[in-house]
C-alpha cells in the first residue's frame, strides 16, 4: 500500500477530523485515524464511538488497503512540514513510512480491521439544507443548550423538520432559543435531538463551505454529508420538552432599543451585581429604561439610564445578566425588541432588523426574583 499526497491538503483534512477524537479514550484504537485506500481515493476516518467523521481525499496511488495511524503523532509531524508532496508507504514490519523532501519517518500502525465500523443508517429520511443556513442555525442556538448530565435531552439542539419549514431549539431551562426558517423545507415531518459535540464540529467547517448539506436520519443516528465530509453521530435519546408551552403568547409590554447600547450598558452594570445571582434590575417608565445592580455584601452598586421606545405599563423585572448579555451578543441586529407580560414571566428578545427572508429568531430569558 503506497500513496502520494500534498502535506498541507492532508493536514487541513486531518485537523478537522482530529476534533472528533477525545483526549482520553477507553479503546486505544480510537486514538488513531483510519486510512482506507482505494486506488485514487483515500478515505480518512476518526471516531469516538458516538460520532464518526470521514473525509475523502483525491490522491495519487494505484493500491488498496487500510491501516490505523496514531493521530497525535501524525498531526504533530504534518504541522512541521512546509507545502510538499509526501509519500506514504506501508512496510512489512508493521510501520508506515513517510518520505518527504528532507527525510524519512516511520510510524507504527494498527491493522485497519480493528477500527470500529461506522454505522450505516437503515431506511433513513433525508433533507437538504444550505450550509450557511445550518451554520447560522447551530451558532444561534448551541450556546443556549444545557450542560446538565441529569437532563441529557436539554444538552442538545432539537431539530424539527416539516413541510412548513425547519425549526431549531435549544434550552437549559433558564434560557431558550428558537431559530426558524420557512424558506427551507423538508418533505416529511421529523424531529430529533443532536448532541453538542458533532454540532460544534459542523459549526467549525460549515462556515467555509458553499455547498448544500444532506441530512439523513432515523430514530437513533443522523448523517451530515457535504463537500468531501461525512459525519455520522448518535442522537440523544428521549422526548424534548414542549417548548411552545413556555413561550408566553400575550406580551403587552414592548421595549425597543439599540442592541449594542443595551449590551454595553448591561455589561457595565453587571460588574456590580452579586457574584452568585448576577442579578440586574430593569425598571421601565415611559421612554426611560433604568438598569441597576447592587451587591449588598460589598456595598457595590451601579445604575444607568437609557432612552428607549416603550409601549406598555411601567414595570420592574430582574434578569440574570450573564444570560441577557449572552443573548444580546448572539443577536446580530441593530435594534432589538424585548417583550414582557409580568415580572415573573419570561421576557422575549427578538431582532427587529437584519434577518433574511423567512428567518425568525426568538430568544426567551427567565426572570429572577427581585428582592425589594
Amino acid at each position: 500500500m503506497k500513496f502520494i499526497v500534498s502535506s498541507s491538503y492532508l493536514l487541513k483534512q486531518l485537523q478537522v477530523l482530529g476534533s472528533v477524537i477525545n483526549s482520553s479514550n477507553t479503546l486505544p484504537i480510537l486514538d488513531n485515524f483510519l486510512f482506507e485506500l482505494n486506488n485514487k481515493t483515500l478515505t480518512v476516518s476518526a471516531s469516538d464511538l458516538e460520532t464518526t467523521m470521514s473525509a475523502t481525499l483525491e490522491i495519487d496511488s494505484t493500491s488498496q488497503g487500510s491501516v490505523a495511524v496514531p493521530a497525535k503523532l501524525l498531526l504533530d509531524i504534518l504541522k512541521t512540514f512546509p507545502e510538499q508532496p509526501l509519500t506514504f508507504t506501508v512496510e512489512e514490519n508493521n510501520t508506515i513510512e513517510i518520505s518527504s523532501n528532507s527525510g524519512k519517518y516511520a510510524i507504527a500502525y494498527a491493522p485497519g480491521e480493528e477500527f470500529p465500523k461506522s454505522v450505516s443508517l437503515d431506511d433513513p429520511s433525508s433533507t437538504v439544507v444550505p450550509s450557511e443556513v445550518l451554520a447560522t442555525a447551530i451558532s444561534k442556538t448551541i450556546f443556549a443548550a444545557g450542560n446538565d448530565d441529569l437532563r441529557p435531552v436539554m444538552s442538545g439542539v432539537f431539530f424539527q423538520f416539516s413541510p412548513e419549514g425547519l425549526i431549531f431549539v435549544a434550552t437549559d431551562a433558564h434560557k431558550l432559543v428558537k431559530y426558524a426558517r420557512t424558506d427551507v423545507k423538508a418533505s416529511q415531518v421529523a424531529d430529533f435531538i443532536m448532541p453538542k459535540k458533532p454540532l460544534n464540529i459542523l459549526k467549525g467547517i460549515l462556515g467555509t463551505s458553499e455547498s448544500d448539506v444532506t441530512i439523513e436520519y432515523n430514530d437513533s443516528n443522523a448523517t451530515f454529508s457535504f463537500d468531501s465530509y461525512v459525519l455520522t453521530c448518535r442522537l440523544i435519546d428521549g422526548k424534548y420538552p414542549n417548548y411552545e408551552a413556555v413561550i408566553p403568547k400575550e406580551n403587552p409590554n414592548k421595549l425597543m432599543i439599540n442592541r449594542v447600547l443595551l449590551l454595553n450598558s448591561v455589561r457595565r452594570v453587571a460588574i456590580f451585581s452579586n457574584k452568585t445571582t448576577h442579578q440586574i434590575r430593569l425598571k421601565i417608565a415611559g421612554a426611560e429604561l433604568n438598569i441597576s445592580a447592587e451587591d449588598i455584601d460589598y456595598s457595590n452598586k451601579a445604575e444607568e439610564r437609557l432612552t428607549c421606545d416603550y409601549q406598555g405599563d411601567d414595570m420592574q423585572i430582574g434578569f440574570n445578566s450573564r444570560f441577557l448579555s449572552e443573548m444580546l451578543t448572539n443577536l446580530q441586529s441593530d435594534e432589538i425588541m424585548l417583550e414582557m407580560s409580568m415580572p415573573n414571566r419570561a421576557g422575549i428578545l427578538t431582532p427587529i432588523d437584519g434577518l433574511d427572508e423567512g428567518e425568525t429568531v426568538t430568544m426567551l430569558v427567565m426572570p429572577v426574583m427581585l428582592n425589594n
